[in-house]
């Protein structure tokens, strides 16, 4: 039997961001019928004696329907990121523990909240912690951490583990929270349109029948049918920790170099010092001259391998810097056929397990690289870091996805200078305005001869000049 009744936390729900990658206030929209904001602070008021939502638009969020009971502050400081607003919460509690929690986790599991604060003897924080390091916004914090919260943030640092060190900490495993909560979904948090979408369709699926409507016409087990693998993959520059990743732990070195590529991190390939990786532990550590960002450690966070989560800091302000691609290049209908057709025949994983993306890289008509991964943008990050490392040019390639081109994918090429993307299912609005801005032929299903062009159709060559 679960324990209903309250403990004497205040639960400080941090609403304070800019929401960046949103691009809207995500705490404001309706999930199951409710904000975000509004849903998180109803969650926590199950447990806790006292709720209070920490915010920058106070205005915003006293019109979501939040309870009478739940006090709405504005941040001392606004924009001070969670730090500032873990200050403001600690000035204004009415208890001795404020619980600090993110204003977009829409799975929150009340009984992960009294794991945390059954661990709280001796202790001024307690958190959950994984091998990705601590979850400091579903954790508790004593009012006596006040002071030194204060210093860091006029320090200049925003994180709220820049306070650790110096406080004293309580670790829960996360075997620990799977007691209450077997899925961990408590630590979900919704960042992008496409984790918006994800959890809303979760939502409604728990809502739907769940009559089985087919008949079981295989049973497959892990020997007579291949399975896709996935594992947690991080990646390091210069020791520090950049973002984690799911993926197929294949090609790590691609991977990781790929993805940097891709976001910006490495430029220069002289500048490229090492890269050693450790396969058992899905750790790849990128040694180069060239420094991370001085922010880095604001934007990282965890990425999984499914829908459009498979890049970290890509959003659409990416594509505002990108330059028209200049290439003379021409491809037949015919060559982009024989070229999916060589892609096809060379995913091997693809046809063990049926739950692979493949993207390819083609020069005059052959399939020069190939890469597979279970996340679509990891293949393509594996793609674009093979060839990076052995200076293949991608110039005047064509580039070919069985995975669907979202907008990411879109700007990840056009950073790439590819000149024609092709796949073999759908292409998203957004994609196709990154691709006519950055003057890229975009073609989807590109199977059963026909595809379709979506933008800068010039450079698909007619029968008659084909034939020339």
């Amino acid at each position: 039997m679960q324990d209903t009744t309250h403990i004497p936390v205040t639960a400080a729900v941090l609403a304070g961001g800019r929401s960046q990658r949103m691009g809207v206030d995500k705490t404001l929209l309706p999930f199951d019928g409710e904000p975000l904001v509004a849903r998180v602070a109803d969650i926590a008021a199950q447990v806790c004696s006292s709720v209070m939502v920490v915010t920058n638009r106070p205005e915003a969020v006293a019109d979501v329907g939040l309870p009478a009971s739940v006090s709405i502050l504005a941040d001392e400081v606004a924009y001070q990121g969670p730090l500032g607003g873990l200050v403001t919460a600690l000035t204004h509690a009415e208890e001795e523990w404020v619980l600090a929690l993110a204003a977009d986790m829409p799975w929150l599991e009340p009984q992960v909240i009294r794991a945390l604060w059954d661990a709280r003897d001796g202790a001024q924080v307690v958190l959950p912690t994984s091998e990705k390091g601590p979850e400091p916004l579903l954790a508790l914090y004593h009012t006596s951490v006040l002071p030194e919260a204060r210093r860091v943030l006029e320090s200049g640092r925003r994180r709220l583990v820049a306070i650790l060190p110096k406080v004293k900490t309580v670790e829960v495993s996360l075997d620990t929270l799977r007691r209450v909560d077997p899925g961990l979904r408590s630590l979900v948090n919704v960042n992008t349109p496409e984790e918006l979408v994800e959890v809303r369709d979760e939502a409604a699926a728990s809502h739907a029948d769940v009559t089985p409507r087919v008949s079981v016409i295989e049973v497959g087990t892990r020997r007579s049918r291949g399975m896709p693998s996935e594992r947690p993959i991080t990646v390091f520059l210069n020791d520090e920790e950049i973002a984690t990743m799911q993926g197929t732990p294949e090609d790590l070195e691609d991977l990781g170099v790929g993805f940097l590529v891709s976001e910006g991190f490495l430029t220069d390939r002289a500048a490229l010092e090492s890269v050693d990786v450790d396969h058992k532990r899905g750790l790849v550590y990128v040694r180069s001259s060239e420094q991370a960002p001085p922010d880095v450690a604001e934007r990282k966070r965890y990425v999984t391998s499914g829908c459009g989560k498979g890049v970290t800091f890509a959003s659409l302000g990416h594509a505002r810097g990108v330059e028209p691609i200049v290439s003379s290049a021409t491809v037949a209908p015919d060559e982009i056929y024989d070229l999916m057709g060589q892609l096809a025949r060379a995913a091997a994983a693809y046809r063990d397990t049926g739950g692979i993306h493949s993207c390819g890289l083609g020069i005059n008509g052959e399939l020069v690289l190939m890469r597979e991964d279970v996340g679509r943008h990891n293949a393509l990050d594996k793609l674009f870091g093979r060839a990076w490392l052995d200076g293949i040019s991608t110039t005047d390639a064509l580039l070919l996805t069985t995975g669907r081109i979202s907008y990411e994918m879109a700007v990840k090429a056009a950073k790439a200078h590819v000149p024609v993307v092709a796949s073999r299912t759908a292409v998203t609005d957004l994609a196709a305005e990154v691709a006519e801005r950055a003057a890229i032929t975009l073609v989807g299903s590109a199977r059963g001869g026909k595809l379709v062009v979506y933008t800068n159709p010039q450079r698909i060559m007619q029968a008659e000049e084909a034939e020339q």
